[in-house]
């Protein structure tokens, strides 16, 4: 049974039984808590939890998901997959336990004809929360389980809750007995390969507070509307009805794990090692599709940092199969074809998803040779000092800054001969991790708990008035003052306040939210920021500055007139420049996320390299041409599917419910599917002045603009600084360029001069330096202070031509200098001094102690400095005493 057939039946089933089919979620979570939709209730949860009412009574979906958490297990069991599909049931105060126990049982053994799943009976076990009695017995008269295959479980696998106060209860799993030869016998309990879970019944039924931890917690009432959430899941139902060992077998991920076999010449099945590489790069590249398909790109940071240590951990994989080359063009096809019957997204935009994978992986085979040179000389660093392991600070490094896999450091590392700090390293990525968390739970502490918001969505949403009129009466439907709901607040407050109406645009799509005041009798309040914080309301964070202001009192919102039409000029503006760039460049230049607010626009958009001035001029000249002909600009609300047939485009990233509003300039040469707030004209925007255009990661780049008054008062600017160039050098401002590259010139020579110069200068002290040449030890030492010089290079010029003129008996330079008011120090041994034992690594660092600092090279010539230049007398003393 295909993976898509699964697919379809599940949501026949539930939607022949009148539940809604509802389209799977982006992998881009709403949830500001969360990175990624990690299982298939999260687009639910408000639903669930109360905070917004449910649309429907009954719903179902098949959701994808990302979940990264155990990745180190990936290849290695039968079911770990970061990218998954989990088919869900969902009833808000509709059915309840015997519903969900039926649909189970029914879906799970019903035949293939009739559109079941054909699960024998007999292996099939549950496990139940082992007080929950009423479920027991329904298995039992449902579908006519013996005890003996019912199991009761605790608290820590068999109840639901989400850490919060609030919604929570017990679960039922569902589970399929691969028989014998995959384990003991003993059922669910034994937690073995040999059962594999494949749905859970969640049963919210309990209101639970004073939460102290994942078990423990105090249940205080029944829900009035009790909840079903059940989650299935896809790949593992799938490997067991095509009859394969694990998920990474299944049709839609077995051909990208044939296609890593071909292109390495190993067989899968003949070496558990290859085989668990070959899982690991089916399961990450097809994790990597899904996520660009959704318009995450590469990048150092959340998301894009996620998808990147996928794309890498597959070079990596390759890598270890022995292909060293570029494999993307052959993998991503691969999944492609397998997952285009689910997701034709991945097809129709494979150009734009291809184009950033195969950029990604180019950049980082060019990572891997460059972290491999800077490996190779930490490498020959550590052996040159007598060392054994390679410091994990250095591994760390690698790791954080280069993105130099661990696993490979180690690799060559002990081909080398030399192991590595491994304590130190995980300790320091420990404290990335506990910065990473500190720094999670900070933003997340920022964010009221959501079920603040529940009693005041029961009221109903709030309207945007905000695109007709920017003065709107209203009343307060709620304050929330410190994350918890009041009364009122008093002058000097902080606060969140919700309208039953608003003209304060919500900071979305790219544009900051509106500035302005809400008044009403007897106070006012000054807007801070404005919000979405759950679906259908929008909430202003305020301060009191006058009187006081109570839930239920009239209040009248009004935006700041300037700088909304600040914010419509640049919002219309950034997209003028989107229609331009993909005139310019293509369709493939799609935008992938934008900051608009007065006078100031950011585009990112997806291309792999630097615009050149004349793209760059061409697209500004294109933007405002289209402001000079001051095209139309129109708003209409329809369905998202005739959106999308007039050829709106739709922004990765952005949510979209079934209406959507679109936006037109110049009829189709702009159209879009936004929610933001617009001119009428494209005149009304001014002008656009392109003032920046950079890198924002291997296949993205950045335009930055000024816009109306801020890009002319910026031109202006540039004028006034023309002119005072022209008059300084007395030049016409046509002929700036020429003088200003002739003076340029001109001082480069005069530098030359100078360095030649004081090449001379230094060159005149060897004799001098040389006759300071004494016996030390097996040596003669050469150990000065030079003074003050210019740059470390002289020194070391110094060092190296010293070297030479004492010829091959046994010599070690030593020489310091103040540069730039840090002390500076370079040694040098020749054959001689290396034959005798004597290593200018060493020296160095013995050196570079005393001065504050560290320091080393090779064993012929090393470089160290600190930050005590008085020390440097005694710094070349402790070389002295080194070599005694």
């Amino acid at each position: 049974m295909d993976t898509a057939d699964i697919r379809s039946r599940w949501l026949t089933f539930f939607g022949d039984r009148g539940h809604t089919v509802v389209p799977s979620a982006s992998l881009v979570s709403d949830d500001p808590s969360l990175l990624f939709t990690v299982a298939g209730m999260v687009p639910f949860v408000p639903y669930l939890t109360g905070v917004v009412p449910a649309p429907f009574d009954r719903a179902t979906s098949v959701q994808k998901c990302i979940r990264t958490n155990d990745i180190e297990e990936v290849g290695k069991t039968p079911r770990h997959g970061t990218f998954f599909q989990m088919n869900g049931n969902f009833s808000f105060g509709d059915y309840f336990k015997e519903g969900a126990i039926t649909y189970a049982w029914e879906l799970l053994t019903g035949s293939e004809s009739s559109g079941g799943l054909a699960f024998d009976e007999k292996d099939l076990w549950v496990t139940v929360y082992k007080d929950d009695d009423e479920a027991i017995d329904l298995w039992k008269r449902v579908a006519g389980l013996p005890e003996h295959r019912i199991q009761r479980l605790d608290k820590d696998t068999n109840y639901w809750s989400t850490g919060q106060p609030g919604p929570a209860g017990p679960c039922s799993e569902i589970f399929f007995d691969r028989g014998p030869a995959y384990g003991a016998d003993g059922g669910p309990a034994t937690d073995d390969d040999r059962y594999v879970e494949i749905w859970n019944l969640v049963f919210m039924q309990y209101l639970i507070e004073n939460v102290r931890g994942k078990v423990d917690f105090d249940i205080v009432g029944e829900l009035p509307k009790k909840n079903i959430d059940t989650g299935m899941g896809l790949e593992r139902v799938a490997f067991l009805k095509q009859g394969v060992e694990n998920m990474y077998e299944i049709d839609q991920v077995r051909p990208v794990l044939d296609r890593a076999a071909e292109l390495s010449g190993r067989r899968y099945g003949a070496d558990h090692d290859d085989d668990v590489r070959m899982r690991v790069i089916a399961d990450h590249v097809r994790s990597s599709l899904m996520l660009m398909s959704d318009g995450i790109t590469p990048s150092n940071e959340g998301r894009g940092y996620i998808l990147r240590r996928l794309m890498r951990r597959t070079v990596r994989a390759m890598r270890l199969l022995g292909v060293d080359t570029a494999t993307f063009p052959e993998l991503f096809s691969a999944s492609r074809d397998a997952m285009k019957a689910a997701y034709p997204e991945v097809e129709t935009d494979f150009g734009r998803i291809s184009q950033s994978a195969y950029a990604e992986e180019e950049t980082f085979l060019r990572t891997l040779a460059s972290g491999t040179t800077i490996l190779d000389l930490a490498l020959e660093q550590t052996k040159g000092s007598g060392r054994t392991a390679l410091a994990g600070d250095s591994a760390f490094l690698l790791h954080d800054t280069y993105g130099f896999p661990i696993d490979l450091t180690l690799e060559i590392a002990e081909e080398a001969g030399l192991s590595v700090d491994r304590d130190a390293f995980d300790s320091l990525m420990t404290a990335q991790r506990q910065r990473a968390k500190a720094d999670a739970k900070a933003k997340k502490s920022v964010l009221a708990d959501l079920s603040v918001y529940s009693d005041i969505r029961a009221k109903g949403e709030t309207v945007f008035t905000g695109y007709t009129e920017l003065e709107t009466e209203s009343r307060i439907l709620g304050i929330i003052v410190g994350g918890h709901p009041v009364q009122r607040a008093v002058a000097g407050d902080i606060a969140e306040v919700i309208l039953a109406e608003t003209s304060l645009y919500a900071e979305s799509g790219g544009q900051e939210a509106d500035q302005g005041v809400i008044v009403g009798p007897g106070y006012e309040l000054e807007v801070l920021d404005v919000q979405k914080p759950v679906k259908g309301l929008i909430a202003h964070k305020v301060q009191v500055s006058q009187g006081e202001v109570g839930v239920d009192a009239p209040a009248t919102t009004i935006v700041d007139a300037s700088y909304r039409r600040g914010a419509q000029q640049a919002h219309s503006g950034t997209h003028i420049i989107h229609a331009a760039l993909r005139q310019v460049l293509g369709d493939s230049a799609h935008q992938s996320g934008s900051s608009n607010k007065a006078g100031y626009l950011r585009l990112d958009f997806t291309w792999n390299q630097p615009l050149s001035p004349a793209t760059k001029s061409e697209i500004e000249e294109i933007s405002n041409n289209a402001i000079r002909d001051n095209l139309q600009v129109t708003t209409r609300e329809m369905a998202l599917d005739d959106a999308k047939a007039l050829g709106a485009m739709a922004l990765f990233g952005e949510k979209y419910g079934e209406t959507v509003r679109v936006v037109d300039i110049g009829g189709p040469w702009s159209r879009e599917l936004c929610a933001g707030t617009h001119v009428t004209s494209s005149a009304e925007i001014g002008l656009i002045n392109l003032v920046s255009e950079s890198s924002v990661g291997s296949t993205n780049r950045r335009v930055e603009s000024l816009v109306g008054l801020e890009a002319f008062r910026d031109l202006v600017a540039e004028r006034a600084l023309v002119s005072q160039l022209s008059g300084s050098l007395k030049t016409p401002k046509e002929q700036l360029p020429d003088r200003i590259a002739e003076l340029v010139a001109n001082l480069k020579a005069a530098e030359k001069k100078i360095a030649a110069f004081e090449a001379r200068g230094l060159s005149e002290r060897l004799p001098a330096l040389a006759q300071t040449a004494h016996r030390v030890g097996p040596v003669s030492l050469v150990a000065e202070h030079l003074g003050e010089l210019g740059s470390p290079n002289d020194v070391r010029t110094l060092v190296t031509q010293l070297r030479e003129q004492l010829g091959a008996s046994p010599a070690v330079v030593a020489l310091g200098a103040v540069v730039g008011g840090k002390p500076a120090i370079v040694v040098a041994t020749n054959q001689g001094a290396r034959d005798a034992g004597l290593k200018a690594g060493v020296l160095v660092r013995v050196a570079a102690g005393v001065l504050g600092g560290n320091g080393g090279g090779k064993d012929d010539l090393a470089q160290g400095g600190g930050v005590d230049a008085t020390a440097l007398g005694d710094a070349l003393a402790t070389i002295a005493r080194e070599i005694a």
